[in-house]
């Protein structure tokens, strides 16, 4: 008896074969490209503001803006290559991305590598290069919280399920932080940690103890410095500063934000960066106004705006509590530190010292927040797409709900 041979079966390679195609040449989703859009945007524009800022150095006009470029020519890359990262593997980066961050911050204040600037010891410089550990500090927190939230989601009712050990260990964090005298980064941190309690579902009531144990802790670290007291006194009652001293950088910037009127006096006649230290970091928003009108602050705040909408419809439509608590942490980051600088910049908040998103320079700040842009597309790449979430059984959308 004979047998004829069978020619291989290609149907079940070939049918993997198209929905591999199918999902290499699917359409982002609108999230990924609000993110990455604004995100790149805001990078692109503030390499412009960094330059337009630093270019009346006498001697090296040019070198601020080229180290700027670098960044930014790392920095976006890395973003979409982050957003290929599976969400089990942000995961696992959890406690090892928060370790390391946290050795990389008690860097600070060991001799000859801890760099201190207007009283905050928060910077390490290293084989020439000088960067700031606690802008890592940020995104690390968030992942981590987010990943011990999630194991513990069933229990997040209970208080002590809540605050052990998010609560214990984020003040670890944190306070090497504080040690640095880096009251503005802790504060930002503290909106990180409250973020990702507040979106991963816990009750309200629960938020009591932690806000008023912020509260005493900001009040008592204010009350420490006499300088930093000035400067918190100086926002309430601008009158009775010293404009030569510790209000000096705040009356500047406002004088640039009204010079600059509707229009602005042009990009690159900026009057006001001559006499700013921080032109090009906490006050580049100043230079923005001045140069570009409100206008210029208007298309600052579009884009902004923009990515916290990507952002947070990321959080709404997740069926992952993980990503949900992370995607939090970070759009309250993001957002938040902006809310800040620009607050400082038109008096509303006392001198914090922390920089504009995307914009100020500073390489440290950019790549985090360029990092945690790609986490967030990373979220958005695993969205269930709109067609299938309306046509799913009821009982498939009640077991997600669940």
């Amino acid at each position: 008896m004979t047998h004829t041979a069978h020619p291989p079966r290609t149907e079940g390679r070939g049918l993997a074969a198209r929905v591999s195609l199918g999902r290499l040449f699917t359409p982002p989703s609108t999230e990924f490209v609000m993110i990455s859009s604004t995100a790149t945007l805001l990078s692109l524009f503030g390499l412009v503001m960094v330059l337009s800022a630093t270019n009346a150095h006498p001697t090296a006009p040019f070198d601020t803006a080229v180290k700027q470029s670098i960044f930014v020519l790392i920095g976006l890359p890395l973003m979409f290559l982050v957003s290929r990262l599976p969400i089990r593997i942000l995961g696992k980066l959890a406690w090892p991305a928060l370790i390391g961050a946290t050795a990389l911050q008690l860097l600070v204040f060991v001799p000859g590598l801890g760099v201190s600037s207007f009283g905050n010891q928060n910077w390490v410089k290293i084989a020439g290069i000088q960067w700031q550990p606690s802008e890592f500090l940020k995104l690390a927190l968030a992942l981590w919280i987010a990943f011990v939230l999630r194991r513990k989601q069933a229990r997040l009712g209970i208080w002590h399920h809540v605050f052990i050990p998010v609560v214990p260990v984020s003040v670890l964090v944190i306070g090497t932080v504080l040690a640095g005298d880096d009251l503005g980064t802790v504060m930002v941190m503290v909106l990180v940690v409250l973020g990702c309690l507040f979106f991963s579902g816990v009750k309200l009531r629960l938020f009591i103890l932690p806000l008023l144990g912020g509260l005493v802790a900001v009040l008592a670290f204010a009350l420490s410095s006499d300088n930093r007291m000035k400067r918190i006194l100086a926002a309430f009652n601008p009158d009775a500063c010293d404009k030569s001293n510790e209000c000096y950088q705040a009356v500047h910037g406002v004088w640039g934000m009204a010079n600059g009127g509707f229009f602005g006096v042009g990009l690159g006649n900026s009057q006001e960066k001559y006499w700013l230290p921080e032109a090009a970091s906490d006050y580049i928003f100043a230079i923005v106004g001045e140069e570009l009108g409100l206008i210029g602050c208007l298309l600052v705040l579009a884009l902004f705006a923009v990515y916290a909408v990507g952002a947070f419809r990321i959080i709404r439509r997740t069926d992952d509590t993980f990503v949900r608590i992370a995607a939090g942490g970070i759009a309250v980051w993001i957002v938040g530190q902006a809310f800040f600088n620009i607050g400082v910049v038109l008096r509303i908040f006392p001198v914090m010292g922390v920089p504009l998103p995307f914009i100020s320079q500073g390489g440290t700040a950019l790549l985090s927040a360029l990092i945690a842009s790609g986490v967030l597309l990373s979220f958005a790449r695993t969205l269930p797409a709109r067609s299938t979430a309306l046509t799913q059984p009821a009982s498939r959308k009640a077991k997600v709900a669940r």
